[in-house]
Parts: C-alpha cells; structure tokens; sequence
C-alpha cells in the first residue's frame, strides 16, 4: 500500500504538470485556469447530483429489504470521482468524469467488486455483522 502512495505522490503531480502545459500551449494560461476551476465546479455539481441519486436508491433498496451493494459501490465511485474532480489538474478531471458519469460508473464498479471479493476469499478485508 505504501508502495502505490508514494508512486501516486510522485508521478500523478508530473503527470498533470505536463498536462497543464500541454492545454497552456493550446489555449493560453488564463484559459487554463478558468478551465481547471469550471471543471472543479462542474465535478462538484455532479458529485452532489450523483451522490444524491446513489443515496436514494441504497435507501430505496434498504427498504425493500434489498442489500445496498451496487448502490454502496456506486457511492465510492462518484466519492472518489468527486476527490479527482476537485483536485486540480486535467488527468484527474478526466478519471474523476468517468467515475461520476452514469455510463461508464459501471466498468469502474465491476472493478471495484471484484476487487473487494478477491481482497475479501484472501482475508484482509472482513465483514462483521451485527
């Protein structure tokens, strides 16, 4: 784990500065920024949209007697989506987008699950209940 930090503390920075001279060039430093912060605003309104949507449905399901699984991972998706989006920087912006739109949540979702299954059959992730 402390492996990937230090990986992501040291190259998601280089990446991103090379794609903020990248777009600079293209279209100018002020336009640069003011694209940075629309695309931090736009990040957020969705993750408040998104986020709302996800809850409604874990809370719709939970009613219904139904586990929240799909919901609750759609949920780590739009939060960490939202966490790229607000960070500044156009590689996350993009990352951050696919996590929060409807259409491509899912690839990431499935990812997820598998992920938490694998983690879960090795025993590092343990599930209490009540």
């Amino acid at each position: 784990m402390f492996k990937w930090m230090l990986a992501a503390i040291i190259f998601v920075p280089t990446i991103e500065i090379f794609g903020f001279q990248f777009v600079a060039d293209r279209v100018g430093g002020m336009n640069t920024l003011l694209l940075t912060l629309l695309t931090s605003a736009i990040g957020v309104a969705m993750m408040r949209f998104e986020g709302r949507k996800a809850m409604e449905d874990a809370k719709q399901r939970m009613n219904t007697g139904m586990v929240p699984g799909a919901s609750m991972a759609d949920g780590l998706c739009i939060f960490a989506g939202g966490v790229l989006l607000i960070l500044p920087g156009f590689v996350t912006d993009m990352i951050g987008f696919t996590l929060i739109f409807p259409l491509t949540r899912p690839l990431y979702r499935i990812l997820l699950l598998k992920w938490m299954k694998k983690n879960m059959k090795n025993g590092k992730i343990t599930i209490f209940r009540r």
